[in-house]
């Protein structure tokens, strides 16, 4: 009989096949195809193509928008939002309605348009993650701003329209809403218990080391127990914080070896899948209630299965593979 398991933190449910579950050669995943291409506007040389930096890890010697870069954070040319303009919140009847405020940026995460994440050296990947921190400051600074999205989409499966490997910053004039629920249940946790309901699972997940893949001195990567995805994965920090832009500089090279170490990890198990990850932290510009009650945290979710009727109509995942399974092959995955 399957399990169904339900999530403490924002209530859902999911159906877990612990009966048959499924193995990695089961899965009939999409694996994105690479090469370079002479027309990427991402690549070493174009950088014309783009609109103009905003900042960028470069040679001091070269100037803005010419070669010479490691990484590069430019605006999106097709943004969701825009950072020009008044938010004008007002009613339309009983709708509501605001203009489309905000900002897109992108982190063009190096010159080489093969290398994701697994193949870039820690030092590279610890760039990376700092323009994620120091970009999310800067955008905090505008008080129109009440929530900061950086993710990732990796192959075409998972949404990224160009191949080259490149990170996103969205900042948004209100907070999402699965991040109020997801706010809301560790609030509530907090209130019954007086206690971070992440570190909880920390020290359980650390204690158990059943769905443990990888850890070191102030970061963790498990599969969680109410996955919604099968291998999806959790990163957390050992240290309780409420925002992902307060990493120390001196810590973010522990950040850098997890996340290359899982991202090398699943691409061993399915090859050159696609995937999501999608850094979840407090809102800003609050009355900061957040700070005691709410972790931040990395979600990581490989493209294996498709969400279909079931899932949207009732909330509820089917995860085939057991995330104790799913923690067991990642964990003896050694990556080339």
């Amino acid at each position: 009989m399957s399990e169904l398991r339900r999530d403490p933190i924002g209530g859902r449910w999911v159906i877990v096949n612990t009966d048959d579950p499924m193995k990695p050669g089961d899965y009939d995943h999409d694996a994105p195809k690479t090469g370079k291409n002479a027309a990427c506007p991402f690549c070493y040389g174009n950088e014309a193509q783009t609109p103009p930096e905003i900042t960028a890890l470069r040679d001091p010697s070269t100037p803005a928008n010419s070669p010479g870069w490691q990484v590069r954070v430019i605006p999106n040319k097709f943004p969701a939002l825009q950072i020009e303009g008044e938010l004008d919140r007002r009613g339309l009847g009983i709708y509501d309605l605001s203009n489309g405020i905000g900002a897109h940026e992108l982190i063009i995460e190096s010159p080489y348009h093969e290398k994701d994440l697994s193949d870039l050296t820690i030092q590279e990947l610890t760039s990376v993650i700092h323009f994620y921190c120091q970009r999310s400051l800067d955008l905090e600074r505008d008080h129109r701003f009440k929530y900061i999205m950086i993710f990732k989409n990796y192959g075409a499966s998972a949404g990224a329209s160009l191949e080259h490997p490149h990170s996103q910053i969205i900042a948004l004039p209100m907070v999402p809403k699965n991040v109020k629920e997801e706010i809301t249940g560790a609030q509530n946790y907090f209130e019954y218990r007086e206690r971070c309901i992440f570190c909880d699972m920390i020290r359980q997940e650390l204690q158990e080391k059943e769905r443990l893949i990888m850890d070191n001195k102030n970061f963790f990567a498990f599969c969680p127990f109410v996955s919604r995805f099968p291998f999806e994965i959790w990163v957390m920090p050992k240290k309780h914080t409420g925002y992902f832009n307060q990493i120390p500089y001196e810590v973010i090279g522990d950040l850098a070896m997890i996340l290359k170490g899982i991202v090398g990890k699943v691409k061993k198990i399915f090859g050159d899948t696609s995937y999501n990850f999608i850094i979840h932290t407090s809102p800003i510009n609050s009355d900061g209630a957040t700070v005691d009650s709410y972790h931040w945290h990395l979600e990581f979710m490989p493209k294996l299965t498709r969400v279909a009727g079931f899932e949207w109509g009732t909330g509820f995942y089917i995860v085939p593979t057991p995330p104790e399974i799913a923690a067991k092959y990642l964990r003896e995955a050694q990556p080339d």
